[in-house]
């Protein structure tokens, strides 16, 4: 499709303009916003019937009449988000990747591996609308170990990405991500006071699943207090030294660790200013490409196994659907076993699986159907009270197993006993900490043929 000028089918019409961004249309219509640096303009791209044209406006049913933002919006004009500036032919789906896969070799020094997952996930960013669920990938490593270097090189190619740092204040972050609905590109995300921490964390915790937007009291014109939703589902990208205390949120990211070997010779130290157009063209390339394939793709009804459990395979599974070549889907099916393995690890320490090991060892003498919560705090104490500050009592042996790992135990004869007699069940909890024998294995990878029913059992995890 040849560029055409800027059409306006809205002068003289007195109806009120509505400032958009993007839509996405059941009818396949899409409306993306451009913006051209050098003249200084913003207009919108929009694909109707398999072409694209240049506007000025947009008419959309039921909204009315869609105006660009303006180029003199301080998030445009200073590149706090990044947009293109017109569609470009790119080829193959193939060529695209290999194409964005060049860019990154060019300024980024990762792992083979971690560049193939990284090339596919910026493709990802531009049609993970299409998903309910997406991962989030990150660089983690100390000061000097090229983790901001990563976030521009990859950041620049996402999807509508918005650049933010643990420096700035948290509440533009829910405003311009409930604006744009692009990419969070998040450095320096160990943030520093508790409650930046406690509100960056709701981002990332609400921002992986639609539908899970996040309320927060904002005061209207008249002064009053009128809680808001704000939309933060979509991918992000992320910088950081350490890593969150949430587990549940750690297994949400693919982790490139940066500075463990010394640098590419090739790699420049500072990045050329030819990277910001070479990144424009591929922006302009990937815009293509969502219009093209954004209401095709769909998530895949076969996936390779996956030895995770189920919370893992379903925040991958949108990221599989995208990927045709078998390299990256060994390499995201090692980072998902990866995931998998220090989940496990750090549960594996903690004071759950201490007492899971002491109940399988007891529930295995004898074949006992029933364990004296006695017995159990006895042995308990013996191999690990010198890890805990606290007594080691019957009560609070109780107390974990029915609070954290949701066993019963009973009263019976006297005595409060714990029922082992369900053998699945505690076999599920064995392996889920750590401490399986020869127990039959809580949960299967993915096998061939697994459908939309996989993701309700995932749901549950």
């Amino acid at each position: 499709m040849t560029q055409t000028p800027p059409k306006d089918h809205g002068a003289g019409e007195k109806r009120a303009a509505v400032p958009a961004v993007s839509r996405c249309l059941p009818d396949g219509t899409m409306v993306e916003l451009l913006y051209r640096p050098a003249e200084h303009v913003t207009a919108f791209a929009l694909w109707r019937q398999g072409e694209w044209t240049v506007e000025r406006t947009v008419e959309v049913a039921g909204e009315g009449r869609l105006v660009p933002f303006s180029p003199e919006n301080n998030i445009i004009r200073n590149d706090v988000v990044l947009l293109p500036s017109a569609p470009a032919e790119f080829g193959s789906k193939a060529e695209l990747v290999a194409e964005i896969r060049r860019f990154l070799r060019r300024y980024l020094d990762v792992s083979p591996a971690f560049e193939a997952i990284a090339a596919h996930y910026v493709l990802f960013t531009w049609v993970y609308d299409a998903f309910n669920e997406v991962p989030y990938i990150r660089f983690q490593g100390d000061f000097g170990t090229g983790k901001t270097r990563a976030l521009l090189a990859v950041g620049s190619l996402c999807y509508k990405p918005f650049f933010a740092s643990g420096a700035s204040t948290v509440s533009p972050l829910f405003h311009i991500l409930d604006a744009f609905r692009g990419t969070l590109i998040l450095d320096e995300a160990d943030f520093r006071f508790s409650d930046e921490k406690a509100e960056l964390v709701k981002i990332l915790n609400n921002g992986n699943a639609r539908g899970m937007p996040v309320l927060r009291t904002v005061v209207n014109r008249h002064r009053e207090f009128n809680p808001q939703a704000f939309q933060v589902f979509g991918p992000k990208v992320v910088a950081m030294r350490g890593a969150y205390d949430d587990r549940a949120l750690e297994s949400r990211f693919l982790t490139e660790i940066m500075g463990v070997a010394p640098l590419r010779a090739d790699i420049p130290i500072n990045l050329p200013a030819a990277l910001k157009e070479e990144a424009l063209l591929l922006r302009n390339k990937l815009l293509l490409f969502r219009f093209r394939h954004r209401h095709a793709v769909r998530p895949v009804e076969t996936l390779p196994a996956l030895a995770a459990a189920p919370r893992v395979s379903q925040i991958l599974r949108p990221l599989l659907s995208i990927v045709d070549d078998p390299e990256t889907v060994a390499a995201i099916t090692d980072a998902a076993a990866a995931i998998h393995g220090t989940m496990i690890a750090e549960r594996g320490l903690s004071t759950e699986a201490q007492l899971l090991e002491v109940v399988r060892e007891l529930a295995g003498e004898a074949h006992r159907l029933a364990v004296p919560i006695r017995d159990i705090a006895d042995r308990f104490a013996s191999r690990f009270g010198s890890d805990h500050e606290r007594p080691i009592t019957p009560r609070w042996i109780g107390t974990v197993l029915r609070r954290r790992l949701h066993l019963a135990p009973y009263k019976t004869h006297g005595r409060y006993v714990l029922p082992v007699a369900d053998r699945a069940r505690l076999a599920w909890l064995y392996e889920r900490y750590g401490v399986a024998g020869d127990e039959e294995p809580a949960f299967a990878p993915w096998r061939s043929g697994g459908g939309q029913g996989d993701m309700g059992t995932a749901a549950a995890e």
